[in-house]
């Protein structure tokens, strides 16, 4: 028998389904990155697969960028929700400074993951065998939009040094060196390690990395407080002497707009699973990231990345308290 009671039903029910669906449905997620042909690309695609598979309702996608810089402009316009940024840059975004000069990004802190010595990767016959002797030398500062990049013109122009600059991708640049079409480039190594780009370059092309003097160190301790003067050991590679370079942190920011819960939720999974993070940069299976976020984070605190620290009976620093 037909009743008015059967559609009304069905548009109950339907509603309902909907309703469900809804209240169930994956919240979609962007995290930007890097070059993929980068040591830190496979760091972030574990991080994405380690919120996959632990927090509820949320599925990330891995987003190839131009780094630190691209990533800080890509949160600005709401294209991603999170990404890698660099402690230093980080803060001149959040402050509105250097080149965000009236224009800043309000970005806030994840966690930290790694420091990043910045080595100045040479070809052995160049010819140039010091910092010093960097003037008009065809040199990549690092992939355009990257942290890399911004800090190196910072330090040279801090040195009164002014190499020739050549702009490219990581595969552009490490072609160029190959074929001698550059001299070197700045690349951030994996921890006291170079990184892939870098071997690649070696394996047929000698290498050698310039070290910082006595004195350019002393001048970038006393100028720019917003990175590190870091020595290194040997073994960066295989016959690296040790030498002296500039380093800054590497960290997961996200926009300020990322859900509480949601941001929560994260870092509690990222914390709570190391092992694949360090299937991903080996040098992670000695470092306590949430030491490291509390010793070297630049910018306040997530709200939901504080929550998990706090609960973990961690003493925030108040310069990485969250702030409104």
């Amino acid at each position: 028998m037909y009743s008015l009671k059967t559609p009304l039903l069905t548009a109950i029910l339907s509603a309902g389904l909907i309703a469900g669906t809804a209240v169930h449905a994956e919240e979609q997620l962007l995290i930007g990155s890097t070059s993929t042909s980068s040591s830190q690309y496979g760091y972030f695609v574990a991080v994405g697969q380690i919120i996959n598979q632990h927090v509820d309702d949320v599925r990330t996608s891995v987003v190839e960028t131009g780094a630190t810089v691209d990533n800080l402009r890509r949160i600005l316009r709401n294209q991603i929700d999170m990404g890698l940024v660099t402690t230093n840059v980080g803060y001149h975004a959040y402050a509105g400074e250097g080149e965000f000069e009236g224009r800043p990004v309000d970005n806030r802190l994840l966690w930290v993951y790694s420091q990043a010595p910045q080595n100045v990767v040479m070809r052995e016959d160049s010819g140039v065998t010091s910092m010093a002797e960097l003037d008009g030398v065809r040199l990549n500062p690092g992939i355009t939009g990257s942290a890399t990049e911004a800090t190196t013109i910072a330090v040279m122009e801090t040195l009164g040094l002014t190499p020739e600059y050549v702009r490219g991708s990581t595969t552009d640049v490490v072609a160029g060196v190959k074929d001698n079409r550059m001299a070197g480039y700045v690349k951030s190594g994996v921890g006291e390690k170079l990184d892939g780009s870098s071997m690649d370059i070696a394996t047929f092309t000698p290498i050698q990395v310039l070290s910082l003097s006595d004195e350019q160190a002393d001048t970038l301790n006393a100028q720019m407080p917003d990175i590190s003067v870091v020595n290194i050991p040997e073994g960066a590679a295989e016959g690296m002497p040790a030498y002296t370079t500039w380093s800054f942190g590497l960290a997961m920011h996200a926009s300020p707009e990322l859900d509480e819960e949601t941001a929560y939720q994260i870092v509690k999974a990222v914390m709570e699973n190391p092992d694949p993070q360090v299937s991903a940069l080996a040098n992670l299976a000695e470092v306590d990231i949430a030491e490291l976020t509390l010793s070297s984070g630049t910018v306040p605190f997530h709200p939901g990345a504080a929550r998990y620290f706090e609960e973990q009976g961690y003493d925030i620093p108040d310069r990485l308290m969250p702030s409104e």
